[in-house]
């Protein structure tokens, strides 16, 4: 996945924001609504585009398009960079393949260690207790 590549297949929208703001929220698009279609990507591989669409499942349209708005701040500049940044997250944390744990056996080294430190114990705890005549 090249980022810069990717970067130019989002399509971005300016909407007003919603909530208070007085006079200015009425004449001013600061909201940023960022869509990303995943089938019609070119910089993806279908093996990404797979990934993708089974992590991001929840997140996707019918048409398999992931939608991302950001209205944090008065500009609309600084609002697509904070969606692209969080949509760039997303898809490189989405990308990545967990290693696969290998099942490992205990060393006979660690169990006798451990036998031995309990035969240990119950030596001490023996010596405890009241003699018997």
């Amino acid at each position: 996945m090249k980022p810069h590549k990717i970067i130019s297949e989002l399509l971005f929208k300016a909407v007003r924001s919603s909530g208070a703001g007085g006079q200015n929220v009425n004449k001013v698009s600061s909201k940023v609504v960022l869509s990303f279609d995943l089938n019609k990507s070119q910089s993806l591989s279908d093996e990404e585009k797979m990934r993708l669409e089974a992590k991001l499942s929840s997140r996707l349209t019918s048409e398999q398009i992931l939608i991302l708005s950001c209205d944090e701040d008065r500009s609309q500049f600084k609002n697509k960079t904070i969606v692209t940044k969080r949509f760039l997250d997303i898809i490189t944390a989405t990308l990545v393949i967990p290693k696969i744990r290998k099942a490992t056996k205990i060393p006979k080294s660690v169990i006798r260690k451990r036998i031995k430190d309990k035969k240990n114990l119950s030596e001490i705890k023996k010596t405890r207790r009241k003699p018997d005549f």
